[in-house]
């Protein structure tokens, strides 16, 4: 009688969704709304690889459990590619034309990046 040890099949490889690239210039502000430092900082980089442009980082004034993107310029279209290519949060329309931006996003809990590591 032989006994037959197969090994479980490999993992395959997730399947990286197509980078995300704006078609024009979005100004996107990114908000820490977690207690994670570096959140968003992880979120510029990712956005600024994907071709939007970042002009301010720093934290929220409250904590947030959904990462919310909110255009605030009244295009949601321009939100709505922000979500995508950050892979979460909620798009809204929060017109607030003193900000200087298209798109603020405050982070929640529910960001997880993925990104590559530095060396």
């Amino acid at each position: 009688m032989a006994i037959v040890l197969a090994s479980p099949p490999a993992p395959q490889p997730a399947v990286a969704a197509a980078p995300v690239r704006p078609t024009e210039r979005i100004q996107v502000e990114v908000l820490n709304g977690t207690r994670r430092q570096g959140a968003a900082r992880a979120a510029t980089r990712l956005l600024r690889s994907q071709g939007f442009d970042v002009v301010f980082l720093g934290n929220a004034d409250s904590l947030s459990r959904l990462t919310q993107v909110l255009a605030r310029r009244g295009n949601p279209d321009r939100a709505r590619s922000v979500s995508a290519a950050l892979g979460a949060g909620k798009v809204s329309v929060d017109i607030d034309t003193l900000r200087r931006v298209d798109v603020s996003v405050i982070l929640g809990d529910d960001f997880q990046p993925h990104l590559a590591l530095h060396p």
